[in-house]
């Protein structure tokens, strides 16, 4: 089977190395040419997992056509708020019948829509081509080929098994589900909280400040799922809790990097600075808040996390007004 892999960051590059190691053919396309170029003559990706050797079957392209000739499967894997602009150059270029798998995590600015939704209607599909991966996947952990496990979300199953065959080897484990709306929202409020969490760890707050942000968020999260008629048994598997725990847990989480910079009193600017890579959840605080006001539900971490981002709130008064809310039932 032949895949593109669209965007060579860390997890489009890691996604690359599992196809290959699975038995697929994978045409990588890197938006910057010297890093097609340096997995071609290397089969190292040098700004992104420098330690990972590629699988020979990665074929590296910085021309995004070359990429998607022939592609039965097509992953996108390029930052959530550049999606449709990049999609609307590609569209015309994707197979009648390939499958479009979504890695991003995150909400549209402005139109508050999911990925899938996005690709649906820039690319002109119908929604049960598109698929979505989300799970505990830290990248540079699958990129040394460490077992790992994720779901595959479409409303059409024969898709989802499709696409589960693609990317099952000894190391990664997937799952099939129908519940896209859940496996997208449990994606992309994970990072807001994985910022909160980030937060109160650079604020030397303990354990059990963590596992209330851990749980409460997860409550928060599956308030919005299932104002969206998600199912609610999605927010308790891998792409639910799973994907939380980890990105909260790890070090290796941006997310939760960029909020030790904050919670370290650093603006967002040098946070960003600091950081180097993209923290989905930076914007996708704004578009998952604004959803959330527009369905009337209650999400209030999400709510400080926006403020302490992007109205300069100090983390202190935003735990303060968290800890002050009133009182209700669990």
């Amino acid at each position: 089977m032949r895949t593109a892999v669209l965007g060579a960051g860390s997890w489009g590059t890691a996604f690359a190395k599992i196809l290959a190691d699975a038995g697929g053919d994978v045409a990588l396309w890197a938006r910057r040419p010297a890093i097609a170029e340096a997995i071609r003559s290397t089969g190292y990706n040098p700004d992104y997992l420098p330690e990972c050797r590629l699988p020979e079957r990665i074929a590296a392209t910085a021309d995004p056509f070359e990429a998607l000739e022939k592609a039965e499967i097509v992953v996108l894997a390029v930052p959530s708020q550049t999606l449709r602009r990049n999609l609307a150059e590609w569209a015309g270029h994707i197979h009648p019948d390939a499958t479009l798998v979504s890695l991003m995590k995150g909400i549209e600015l402005g139109t508050t829509k999911r990925m899938s939704e996005v690709i649906v209607e820039t690319a002109g599909v119908a929604a049960d081509r598109v698929a979505v991966v989300s799970g505990p996947n830290l990248a540079p952990e699958i990129a040394l080929s460490q077992p790992a496990a994720t779901v595959v979300a479409c409303t059409d199953i024969a898709r989802a098994t499709l696409v589960q065959k693609a990317i099952t080897t000894p190391y990664f484990r997937p799952y099939t589900n129908d519940d896209v709306v859940g496996c997208e929202l449990g994606g992309a409020v994970k990072n807001v909280i994985a910022l909160a969490y980030g937060i109160a760890t650079a604020m030397g707050l303990g354990d059990n400040t963590k596992a209330s942000l851990i749980t409460r968020g997860l409550a928060e999260t599956t308030r919005l799922g299932v104002a969206l008629d998600a199912d609610p048994l999605t927010f308790a598997g891998l792409a639910g809790l799973g994907d939380l725990v980890g990105t909260c847990m790890s070090p290796l989480s941006r997310n939760r990097t960029f909020g030790e910079h904050l919670g370290r009193g650093l603006s967002l600017e040098q946070a960003q600075a600091a950081t180097r890579y993209t923290a989905e959840g930076v914007k996708s605080c704004l578009a998952i808040r604004d959803l959330a006001r527009s369905l009337r539900v209650e999400m209030p971490i999400t709510e400080q996390v926006e403020r302490v981002c992007h109205e300069g709130v100090a983390p202190k008064i935003a735990l303060a007004a968290l800890m002050s809310r009133e009182t209700k039932p669990e």
